[in-house]
C-alpha cells in the first residue's frame, strides 16, 4: 500500500516521477501527487484519484524541476480527499512522502503547533514534514534534520524528503517499510520497489531497517540505525520493465492466472531430481536442521494463511509432524506455548507484510529451533530476517487479488512438507511419487485453464447475486476459503466458505435458490461424504456448482447442478490444481459486475501497516 518514487538529475525528473507512480499502481491507493524543487521552492501538484488525474492537473498545471518526490496514498489516517493528498509541505520549503503508520503522531502534533507550525490535513505524515522542518530551523541540515526526526517517530515507515535549501538532495529513511534506491548515471532514485524504476535502471542498492539515505545526482550516502556509515551491495535485476506489463490480457489477474503454469515450473526448477527434492534448497545446512524439527508453527495473513493451512493437513498427513497455522496479526499478540524443536515459517508474497514481518520478530525472541521464510521477494525484510529461505520465483504479481503467489506458496510448503517427511522415514515410494506428481503440476495447471471458457459462461449466473457459499473438506476446506476470498475481493459479492460437514450445524439455514453454492470435489477418502453434503444443498434448493477431479466427475449427477471437471492429478496435487477454477470464477464474474478487477476497493497490494 502506498507508493514513493523520488528522483534527482541533471534532467527534468516530472515525467518519471509519474511513469513510475503509474508503475506502482499495483499496490492500491487513492490520491497521487508530486512535489518538486522549483526557483527556490517547493512546488506541489496533488490530487485524489487515479495517477490519471494527476497528469490531467500537471497539464493544466505543469511544473518541472530537477529534483523531486512523487506519491500515491492508501488512506489511514484522515480520509481521502485532495487535502490529505501527499506530499506534504511545511511552507514552501521542505516536502516529505511517506508510506506507513506514525504511532505518536497526536503528541508530535500538540507540540509543534505550540510552536506556531500550521497544520491543514488530518494525516500523520504532516506531523512527519513539520518536525523536519523544525530541525532544519534549528541549524541542522536536511541529512541531520532528518535523522533527528526519524528518532523521534514511533512506528513503521518509509520516507523520502526534500528542501528547498538543499538543491539536488533527496533524503530518505526506512523503518519497517521497505525502501530501494536505484542506481543510474548521472542521477539517482529512491522508490518503495524496484518497478518504478526498472525502465531507468537495473541496478539497485536495498536499504536495510534503520537505514538513512541522501542521494544527489552524484552519488549517494548511507548511515545505519546506529548513525554509522555504511556499505550495501549493489544488486542487479534481472526482470525488465516488460514484466510488469498485461500484454494481450485484459487485466493483470487474469494474466497472472495464466502464468501459474510456468511460475510453478520456475519454483520447481533447480529443486527437483529424477526422484527426489535435490539438497539444500532452504539453504546451507538446513537439512541438519530439519532432522530436527518435531513441530511446525506457520505464521502468515490473508491468502498466504490459506496456503499454510493446505500445507497444515498435508504435513501432518505426510510427514506426521503436528503444526500449528496462525493469523499474524492475532499470533502477535498473544503469548505462544512454544514446543520443542518447533520450526517457525512465514509466508508473504512481498515479505514485507507488516503483521508477518512483526510476528517474525516476536518468534525470533520466543525460543524456535529456526526461521523460514516462503516469499516472492528476495531482497525483502521477511528474507533477510530469516535463517532459512525459500523463494517461490512467481515473479512479480501486479493484480491486488493473490493468484500465482498462491499456488506457487502452495509448492514451496509441499517441497518443505516432502523434506520433512523424508528425513522422518517416510514410505520412500509415496516420496518418489509425490516427486514425480510435482513434475507433472505444470501441465496439469494449463490444463485446468481450459475451463475458462466454460467458467466464462457459468460466472453469469453469479452476476445478481449478494451472497455464496464455498465448500470443502479436508485440506480443500482452506481450498474453499480461498475461493470464498477471491469472490469477495473482487467482485465484492458476500461469499463465505464452510467444512462441508458443517454446514448442517447453521449455514444450511441460508440456503435456497438465490443462493449459490461452489462445492469442491476432489477424489480423496472424504468423497462420499463430500457427496452427502451436497445432497443437503440440492434438497433445500440450492444452485449448486461442482469443481470435481475427472476420476470421480461421474459419481455427480444433473440434479447436483452444474459439474466442472478437471485433472487435478491425484490428492496430493489437487488443491493446487483446484485453485484455478476458483480464481476464474472470481475474475469472470468480477468482469461481468463491472468492478476493478486488478484494484478492488479498500485493499492494497502490500499490506505494510498495522
Amino acid at each position: 500500500m502506498c507508493g514513493i518514487v523520488a528522483m534527482t538529475a541533471s534532467r527534468d525528473v516530472t515525467g518519471v516521477l509519474v511513469a513510475g507512480l503509474k508503475a506502482l499502481e499495483y499496490r492500491g491507493y487513492d490520491s497521487a501527487g508530486v512535489a518538486l524543487q522549483a526557483d527556490g521552492r517547493v512546488e506541489r501538484r496533488r490530487i485524489m484519484g487515479k495517477v490519471a488525474a494527476l497528469e490531467s492537473l500537471l497539464e493544466a498545471q505543469p511544473v518541472d524541476g530537477h529534483c523531486g518526490i512523487a506519491h500515491t496514498r492508501w488512506a489511514t489516517h484522515g480520509v481521502p480527499s485532495d487535502r490529505n493528498a501527499h506530499p506534504m509541505l511545511s511552507g514552501e520549503r521542505v516536502g516529505l512522502v511517506h508510506n506507513g503508520i506514525i504511532e505518536n503522531h497526536e503528541a508530535l502534533r500538540a507540540e509543534l503547533a505550540a510552536e506556531g507550525r500550521e497544520f491543514t490535513s488530518e494525516t500523520d505524515t504532516e506531523v512527519m514534514v513539520h518536525l523536519v522542518a523544525h530541525y532544519l530551523d534549528a541549524g541542522h541540515d536536511l541529512f541531520e534534520a532528518v535523522r533527528n526526526a526519524v528518532e523521534r517517530l514511533h512506528g513503521a515507515f518509509a520516507i523520502a524528503v526534500v528542501a528547498a535549501d538543499e538543491p539536488g538532495v533527496v533524503v530518505g529513511a526506512r523503518r519497517g517499510s521497505p525502501m530501494v534506491l536505484g542506481l543510474g548515471d548521472g542521477e539517482h532514485y529512491l522508490a518503495s520497489d524496484i518497478y518504478p524504476l526498472l525502465t531507468e535502471t537495473k541496478r539497485f542498492v536495498y536499504l536495510e531497517e534503520g537505514d538513512i539515505v541522501a542521494i544527489d545526482k552524484d552519488g549517494y550516502r548511507i548511515v545505519d540505525e546506529n548513525g554509522d556509515a555504511a556499505e550495501r551491495p549493489v544488486k542487479v535485476a534481472e526482470m525488465n520493465a516488460d514484466a510488469v506489463q498485461r500484454g494481450e490480457y485484459d487485466h493483470y489477474m487474469l494474466k497472472e492466472i495464466h502464468e501459474q503454469p510456468r511460475a510453478v515450473a520456475e519454483t520447481l526448477e533447480g529443486r527437483l531430481g529424477v526422484n527426489r527434492i535435490l539438497p539444500n534448497i532452504f539453504g546451507v545446512g538446513a537439512e541438519a536442521m530439519l532432522e530436527e524439527v518435531r513441530n511446525v508453527h506457520i505464521v502468515a495473513c490473508g491468502t498466504a494463511y490459506h496456503a499454510g493451512l493446505v500445507a497444515r493437513y498435508q504435513i501432518e498427513e505426510t510427514a506426521g509432524i503436528p503444526c500449528q497455522v496462525e493469523v499474524a496479526s492475532e499470533y502477535r499478540y498473544r503469548s505462544p506455548v512454544v514446543p520443542d524443536d518447533c520450526l517457525y515459517v512465514t509466508i508473504s508474497q512481498s515479505g514485507e507484510t507488516a503483521d508477518t514481518l512483526a510476528a517474525l520478530r516476536h518468534a525470533k525472541q520466543a525460543g524456535y529451533l529456526a526461521t523460514m521464510a516462503i516469499c516472492n521477494v528476495p531482497e525483502s525484510s521477511i528474507v533477510r530476517e530469516s535463517e532459512l529461505v525459500l523463494m517461490t520465483r512467481a515473479g512479480p504479481e501486479i493484480g491486488v487479488a493473490s493468484t500465482k503467489a498462491f499456488t506457487t506458496q502452495l509448492v514451496a510448503l509441499q517441497l518443505l512438507l516432502l523434506e520433512l517427511g523424508r528425513i522422518r522415514g517416510m514410505d520412500p515410494a509415496v516420496y518418489e511419487s509425490a516427486v514425480d506428481d510435482l513434475h507433472r503440476l505444470p501441465d496439469l495447471l494449463n490444463r485446468a485453464l481450459d475451463l475458462d471458457e466454460e467458467i466464462r459462461e457459468l460466472s453469469a449466473h453469479f452476476v445478481n447475486k449478494q451472497n455464496a457459499l464455498f465448500l470443502g473438506r479436508g485440506g480443500h476446506y482452506p481450498i474453499a476459503m480461498e475461493g470464498a476470498l477471491k469472490l469477495k475481493e473482487i467482485s465484492y459479492i458476500h461469499a463465505e466458505a464452510y467444512a462441508a460437514g458443517e454446514l448442517k450445524h447453521g449455514p444450511l439455514a441460508l440456503v435456497d435458490r438465490d443462493m449459490p453454492v461452489v462445492a469442491v470435489a476432489p477424489n480423496d477418502a472424504l468423497l462420499q461424504k463430500l457427496i452427502s453434503n451436497i445432497e443437503e444443498v440440492q434438497a433445500r434448493g440450492g444452485q449448486l456448482y461442482v469443481i470435481a477431479d475427472r476420476k470421480v466427475a461421474a459419481n455427480f449427477h444433473e440434479r447436483h447442478g452444474h459439474i466442472m471437471s478437471v485433472d487435478t492429478g491425484g490428492p496430493f496435487l489437487a488443491p493446487v490444481v483446484m485453485t484455478v477454477p476458483l480464481q476464474l470464477l472470481a475474475y469472470h464474474v468480477a468482469v461481468i459486475r463491472g468492478t476493478d478487477v486488478d484494484q478492488p476497493r479498500n485493499l492494497a497490494k502490500s499490506v505494510t501497516v498495522e
